[in-house]
């Protein structure tokens, strides 16, 4: 069952737009190289078709016959083969152990892709320029079962497997989060191992395609020594690219149309179950359930679990990492956020207060910043949305959500507060009890030092709104997808829509043509429309592009200036929270993530 839906799960990855950066790679060098040349052919038939006879050409013809049996030994026919054999073997070791050994061997966690840039740059430049290779290959003639020119393809497929990611999904997710928190059986294995070869299938598919293509093109047949050039070129501009992160970028291009078969793994029952390898419990974070998180004392929930696989750090001296082992001795909050998610908006001014009142008494903050959209990945971006929210204390960017798996999180915000000796003392997931935690973070500070002279509690308003009295978040990208209330399929496949008759409370529909994402919704043409049915004092709306968004509110019009990286707008701001009719108009070139209600 296992490897069945690895297989699958990597399958439907390996056809979706995140193969596009490595397909001229795996065209060129992983197919065309191995095409035969007419002239490097075995056998008696060899002196031939090389344009001789043993009378008067026999000396050229020997010496063509010489060279075709050269480049028959050193193009093989398994290249295509050896190149997937490489892709699937990096990207399994990676996956399930890469993060564990780079972390003992103490080293950053992309330094195997940085290797992998540098393997695939060696080996462009290799092909472009023989005597680079003669010097790449002096190394192995000692040993003869490691010369290139049998291994073929398989160095450069390792380098691909160690560059390659592949575009999230359940499946992948399972594993990452398995592989995140050390729970590495023989599921997992399985499941890592079925998925590469699943990812692998299409890649094999275009090297097979692009050597069949070259042998059956004369102009490609003849000109071995061009396509040896072209692969090396395509390689190094590969290796720039992944430096600079442009396949990021242009996988953003290309609408996910593989999104609703994504979605119906991710709907599964029977998939979700097979996936879920031992949950995400671990010995770190297994006493964390003693902690009840609507609890307004102080608990004990064991030991702190640590925080890791940490893309990288700010707010910190030199950006450097913080071990919470180092922060023994202090009280110590660690906040789990997102700068778009509304929810986290309405906490931050909170913690800052907190940071403000007490950091001079012993009080450490960690903002763990999990990203809910591809956009929170980008380190500017959250820069710039802790600078917006005043946040000063120090930020983790949690982009491969390690740390929020091994603290078993599922909540924007969710705060977990640690005392001087390293213990979960309290949980609390989403807004509120703010009062309640500050005397927990005062009590444990006088506990860690009884002679230490607080301030005065801190009087930032409560503005938590109640859940009854405001409509629920509503993501408008294909896979978290909530509170439509039009009468279409929500898909990427549906290009048209149309407002319904009667529309349900606390629901948005769409009208015109929309091109649908897995994160954001965006007009196909000049503009479309939406509509939402709402509750809520406050109305907020996350775009990014360039435009001007002009939306109906309740009668009155408001125009928003949009420009540059998602962010959060406010459409309605009022005195108490009301019912109404919101009609958003959205220009070409603008990009709308959800609606977040206060």
């Amino acid at each position: 069952m296992l490897a069945l839906i690895g297989l699958l799960g990597g399958f439907i990855t390996g056809i979706s737009p995140c193969i596009i950066p490595v397909l001229p790679v795996i065209l060129f060098s992983g197919g065309m190289q191995s095409a035969r040349d007419p002239q490097a052919v075995d056998g008696p038939d060899a002196l031939q078709e090389a344009g001789g006879s043993s009378t008067a050409d026999g000396a050229l013809a020997t010496a063509t016959r010489t060279e075709a049996v050269r480049r028959t030994r050193t193009v093989s026919r398994w290249r295509p083969y050896f190149v997937i054999a490489g892709i699937v073997t990096s990207f399994t070791i990676m996956t399930l152990a890469g993060s564990l050994l780079l972390s003992l061997l103490g080293l950053p966690q992309d330094v195997l892709r940085w290797a992998g840039i540098v393997v695939l740059t060696l080996i462009g430049i290799g092909l472009m320029v023989p005597a680079v290779q003669h010097l790449l290959e002096k190394p192995f003639e000692r040993f003869p079962q490691l010369r290139t020119d049998r291994l073929q393809g398989f160095p450069l497929g390792l380098a691909l497997g160690a560059v390659y990611v592949p575009c999230a999904g359940p499946v992948l997710a399972a594993i990452t989060v398995a592989g995140a928190t050390g729970q590495i059986g023989a599921d997992t294995v399985v499941l890592t191992v079925s998925f590469a070869i699943g990812a692998a299938l299409p890649l094999l598919f275009f090297a097979l395609a692009g050597r069949g293509l070259a042998e059956r093109i004369a102009a490609f047949r003849r000109r071995q020594g061009v396509i040896r050039i072209v692969s090396g070129a395509l390689m190094i501009l590969l290796a720039i690219g992944l430096v600079f992160d442009l396949p990021a970028r242009l996988q953003r291009l290309v609408p996910d149309y593989t999104s609703a078969i994504q979605e119906s793994i991710a709907g599964n029952e029977d998939v979700q179950e097979a996936i879920a390898i031992g949950g995400l419990e671990n010995d770190e974070n297994r006493d964390l359930d003693l902690c009840d998180p609507g609890a307004t004392e102080l608990q004990e929930c064991g030991t702190a679990p640590s925080i890791r696989g940490i893309d990288s750090w700010f707010n910190t001296d030199g950006d450097q990492p913080v071990d919470l082992a180092d922060l023994r001795g202090k009280v110590v909050l660690v906040d789990f956020w997102a700068y778009s998610c509304i929810n986290c908006q309405r906490s931050t001014p909170h913690i800052n207060a907190w940071y403000d009142a007490y950091r001079d008494a012993g009080l450490e903050v960690i903002g763990v910043h999990s990203p809910e959209y591809a956009f929170e990945k980008e380190r500017q971006n959250v820069i710039d949305g802790a600078e917006a929210l005043g946040i000063e204390y120090p930020v983790a960017i949690d982009n491969s959500l390690s740390t929020w798996t091994n603290y078993r999180n599922a909540y924007w915000p969710a705060r977990y507060l640690i005392d001087a000796d390293g213990t979960v003392r309290n949980v609390h997931f989403g807004e509120g009890q703010y009062r309640e935690s500050e005397q927990m973070i005062r009590e444990l500070l006088q506990q860690a030092d009884p002679g230490v002279q607080l301030p005065a509690a801190t009087e930032t308003s409560d503005e938590t709104p109640l859940n009854a009295d405001i409509t629920p978040e509503s993501y408008l990208g294909t896979t978290k997808v909530q509170n439509f209330g039009g009468e279409e399929r929500y898909s990427a496949q549906t290009e048209a829509f149309a407002f319904p008759a009667q529309q349900a409370a606390d629901t948005f529909a769409l009208d015109g043509d929309w091109q649908l994402e897995t994160q954001f919704v965006t007009p196909r043409g000049d503009e479309a429309r939406i509509r939402l049915q709402y509750r809520g004092q406050e109305v907020r709306m996350v775009l990014a592009g360039t435009g001007t968004v002009v939306a109906d509110v309740d009668g009155e019009r408001v125009e928003l200036d949009v420009s540059g990286t998602p962010r959060s707008y406010q459409l309605l701001g009022a005195d108490q929270s009301q019912e109404g009719t919101i009609e958003v108009t959205v220009p070409a070139g603008v990009e709308a993530y959800s609606f977040t209600f206060g």
